[in-house]
């Protein structure tokens, strides 16, 4: 069963290295040589995909819009969160949004943290109020709450609202469809990369559940590191929109050899496949660009389409095969000898993607609705 704990953000200030500062001093001389503090958005991007990215959250109050192509000097106003009480998913946000009690920092007084509460309940349904067509999702919220914290409420709705456009968009689609089948794109990468890792993982069938909070939260919901968070959302911001695909494909590339050595079965390797906090992630930053400059996304849909053709001939030859191989009594045997060797030996690719979706959602669910009892 996956264990998807929310774990409290650690807020821990590390020592500035000497190749950091370099990085600071340079964004503060760029900052400082416009008035307007607007800097060319090629410039912005170069510096996001860099190594330590924008550095600190005071350049990211300045730089994430320009990055999300928001106009800080026409925000409209929140409303209070009572005139939002009456939308459908009021009360399904407010439950998540208490539940992300974990994501803000330690030791904030009582009633900053209600005032926090209240603006990220607030930032969530003003963006799906605004458009009726997406629809919000678990996870969402830890997107948000990271833009609230950095930038404040105004912006983070500004910057929501772009992102769930784009970035998020499928992720907000009526059913999981579109989610399901962009998850997939991890596969032709890594077949491209690591054969074995790639027939490794298939016969695993581990599916796609381990990456799924991954990619609805760009990761913010499994790391315990404020600091990585927020690297990895400068990183994304700057990037094509399904880029954490490329560095979910790179993490596992990384750990190839330690998940060579599990035993190969479902239950071992989604275990192991709990993003450690030790991961090396400008190293892995690294490997996503190259990777992203490698395939094409027209490349890996092709070889995504390829293998759902040849799960739908597997799918429609498979029951053909096991009625060659019934003697001849076999009419006389109940139908659940027909259906059972499929289920005991079948290996789909698109099912257990689906499944591992479904699964993933509902344990999503059920975990947060076990945290917030207080049941650990």
């Amino acid at each position: 069963m996956i264990k998807n704990e929310q774990r409290p953000l650690n807020f821990e200030k590390c020592p500035e290295s000497d190749d950091e500062l370099k990085k600071r001093l340079e964004i503060e001389k760029l900052i400082h040589k416009n008035i307007d503090q607007n800097i060319r958005f090629d410039v912005i991007v170069k510096l996001s995909l860099a190594p330590y990215g924008l550095v600190n959250d005071h350049f990211r109050r300045i730089l994430w819009p320009q990055l999300a192509g928001v106009d800080v000097n026409h925000l409209g106003q929140a409303p209070t969160v009572d005139k939002l009480q009456y939308h459908p998913e009021y009360n399904q946000v407010v439950l998540d949004v208490n539940r992300s009690l974990k994501r803000f920092p330690p030791g904030i007084p009582y009633e900053q943290r209600i005032a926090l509460q209240d603006q990220l309940t607030v930032l969530i349904l003003r963006v799906i109020q605004k458009y009726p067509n997406l629809r919000y999702y678990q996870g969402y919220h830890d997107v948000a709450v990271t833009f609230l914290l950095v930038v404040g409420e105004e912006i983070a709705f500004a910057i929501m609202e772009q992102l769930s456009k784009t970035h998020f968009s499928e992720c907000m689609q009526e059913t999981m469809e579109a989610t399901q089948r962009r998850l997939m794109f991890i596969w032709p990468i890594i077949k491209f990369e690591n054969p074995e890792l790639y027939q490794f993982l298939q016969n695993s069938t581990v599916g796609t559940l381990f990456s799924l909070p991954w990619y609805l939260t760009w990761f913010g919901h499994s790391l315990r590191s404020y600091r990585t968070v927020v690297r990895l959302y400068d990183y994304f911001l700057a990037s094509p929109i399904y880029t954490s695909i490329f560095v979910t494909a790179a993490i596992l590339l990384y750990r190839s050899d330690e998940i060579l050595k599990e035993d190969c079965d479902m239950a071992s390797v989604h275990c192991l496949l709990s993003i450690p906090e030790d991961l090396p992630f400008e190293d892995l930053l690294k490997t996503s660009s190259s990777l992203l400059n490698k395939y094409s996304l027209t490349l890996i849909e092709k070889d995504v389409e390829e293998l759902i053709c040849q799960e739908r001939k597997r799918k429609t030859d498979e029951p053909l095969i096991v009625k060659r191989r019934q003697p001849a009594t076999s009419n006389r045997i109940p139908i659940i000898t027909q259906w059972l060797p499929n289920m005991l030996t079948a290996k789909p690719l698109i099912w257990t993607t689906a499944i591992s979706i479904v699964v993933g959602v509902c344990a999503y669910y059920y975990n947060n609705q076990y945290f917030a009892s207080g049941i650990s």
